[in-house]
């Protein structure tokens, strides 16, 4: 069975495992404290355009998440996400342990608004109620929508306006910079946010994301929370040689084309057999519709997450590409997806 259930099936690509075995006897300092990890930040930092920043590699993105939040928050403080918010919905109330409430506004594309935001500040007006701080999003969002320059411009100013801090999850930002529609680089989205992160392990790493933190009142001890939440890897190294690796020669931007690439050959094909999608995705999420009967018959040759319930006879499933998905796959994929009707 051929697996469309996430893009974190596979190891990692071989010119990352070709690094990390190429410096696998070589003696290295711990906990992030290492030339490879220096390295590393001083490529992404190119990249964003900012010597300002600071940069920490954390093994995976509820971690990312959690640490970040928790740093930016004080204990009366919440934050502010979609009602599809991964922190809202997938972190097993990560969030909520760290003592911060997520309040979670209903939209319908995934994307938040200044107009959702400010909702939310409404209906929290005084000290008898938790005080939004943060505003939370994700690139690509949960639903494989994405953020268009002119929607994150209005964000920040409006965040700015506010005294809201503006965080960015970016487990899947190389699908959004790749994506055929997209306007953002990574230059923008270091302007236009105090904190963000570049996820690797959706696209190519064994593990590991990139936090970026641009706001001055989030870099002070921040290592410290790192340790104490047990996210500092003893063998920090291992992820600096993988971020190292992914911003050379384009090797980030390139798997993240891929990934995209394969979901546009599913999408045209899904499209040509007569079904419809529960959200406009260009990027490596797919959210088809499908009749109950035909998801019974692909369930016996492919892997695949349920999305929700439609309607009484059809199903919103969830298919997901990766940098290592194969086309010959998705073509078969197609094949018998047109063998269903």
């Amino acid at each position: 069975m051929y697996s469309f259930n996430n893009d974190y099936s596979e190891g990692a690509h071989p010119k990352i495992l070709e690094a990390l075995i190429q410096e696998n006897l070589v003696q290295n300092s711990g906990y992030g404290l290492d030339t490879h990890s220096s390295q590393a930040i001083e490529r992404i930092k190119q990249e964003i355009g900012r010597d300002d920043a600071d940069i920490h590699f954390i093994v995976g993105g509820t971690q990312t998440n959690l640490i970040t939040i928790a740093t930016a928050l004080r204990p009366w403080q919440a934050v502010i996400c979609t009602d599809k918010g991964h922190i809202n919905v997938h972190e097993t109330g990560a969030i909520e342990a760290t003592g911060h409430k997520v309040i979670a506004m209903p939209v319908k594309d995934g994307k938040l608004t200044p107009a959702d935001v400010s909702e939310a500040l409404d209906h929290h007006t005084d000290e008898h109620m938790v005080q939004p701080k943060m505003v939370y999003i994700s690139n690509t969002t949960e639903i494989g929508t994405q953020y268009s320059k002119a929607e994150l411009e209005a964000l920040h100013h409006f965040c700015r306006q506010k005294n809201l801090y503006l965080f960015l999850d970016g487990a899947r930002i190389g699908s959004a910079l790749t994506s055929p529609v997209n306007d953002l680089t990574l230059k923008d989205i270091a302007k236009l946010t105090d904190v963000f992160y570049i996820g690797g392990t959706k696209n190519g790493a064994l593990f590991g994301e990139a936090l970026i933190i641009n706001h001055p009142d989030l870099k002070p001890d921040f290592r410290f929370m790192i340790k104490q939440r047990g996210a500092m890897l003893a063998k920090g190294w291992t992820l600096g040689i993988q971020f190292k690796e992914l911003f050379q020669n384009n090797l980030f931007y390139d798997l993240a084309a891929h990934a995209n690439e394969m979901s546009a050959l599913l999408k045209k094909g899904i499209e040509s057999c007569g079904y419809s999608f529960f959200s406009d995705s260009v990027t490596n999420q797919l959210f088809p519709i499908f009749p109950d009967s035909v998801i019974a018959k692909l369930e016996n040759e492919y892997l695949f997450s349920i999305q929700e319930r439609f309607d009484s006879s059809h199903t919103v499933i969830r298919l997901v590409t990766s940098w290592a998905t194969r086309e010959d796959a998705c073509r078969a994929f197609i094949k018998s997806l047109e063998s269903c009707k």
